[in-house]
């Protein structure tokens, strides 16, 4: 169960059970690990829980007790759907039946398993590399053409640009989710003011380029 519907059940602030989480894992009784998740409007990344069901007690386990019975009550529906999703098998011949159903499902798996492999082995290879590059370098690790990376990135909330302004610039978000970074150049002191002045160059992370991997081989 997330964090997220914890708070929903429970009506609390996201904000106040993710602290209670962390309060809990920094303690050692958590088992469980925050990881994040993208909103599927704003395409932003968020901190979760992903919880399970000892954990959820745990953490719920401070609460009043009509907030517990909510939690106790959503896990119960949880389980209840799957129990109704498998039928026990009441004959031998159901249960060959049941085994082979079963064998042809791994077997798919397996394909899928297999077929997947050579992508993944590339994300972690994108993720293990050295320093952040620029985006049009990112373009090439990713085999698109950079106008249409740029195209993603702008519709995607990753970059954007200030009005009356060529340069692009990472949203906050992205900077601080560790998937892009900025590398500020020093320029020449403004001819007339003598002030000094910068340049902002967008870079991807390692850590950026293995997620847009991760979602270009998503289809998102």
């Amino acid at each position: 169960m997330s964090s997220r519907e914890i708070a929903e059940l429970t009506g609390k602030a996201h904000d106040n059970v993710l602290r209670d989480a962390r309060t809990l894992v920094k303690q050692g009784v958590l088992k469980s690990e925050e990881t994040p998740y993208t909103h599927p409007q704003n395409g932003q990344s968020y901190p979760e829980f992903l919880l399970s069901q000892r954990d959820t007690l745990v953490l719920v386990s401070g609460y009043n007790a009509q907030l517990r019975a909510k939690i106790i009550d959503r896990w119960q529906e949880l389980e209840g759907r799957v129990v109704g999703q498998f039928q026990i098998p009441t004959t031998f011949a159901e249960a060959l039946r049941v085994a082979a159903d079963q064998a042809e499902q791994n077997l798919q798996l397996q394909k899928v398993v297999e077929q997947q492999a050579p992508k993944v082995a590339a994300i972690k290879r994108l993720a293990a590399a050295g320093g952040a590059i620029c985006i049009t370098d990112a373009a090439k690790h990713l085999q698109l053409s950079p106008s249409k990376l740029f195209d993603w990135l702008e519709q995607h909330r990753w970059i954007f640009r200030r009005k009356g302004s060529r340069r692009w610039i990472a949203y906050q978000p992205r900077i601080t989710a560790g998937l892009m970074k900025h590398k500020v150049t020093g320029l020449k002191p403004d001819a007339e003011t003598g002030a000094e002045r910068a340049a902002f160059d967008v870079l991807v992370t390692p850590k950026g380029i293995a997620r847009l991997a991760e979602l270009l081989l998503e289809g998102v």
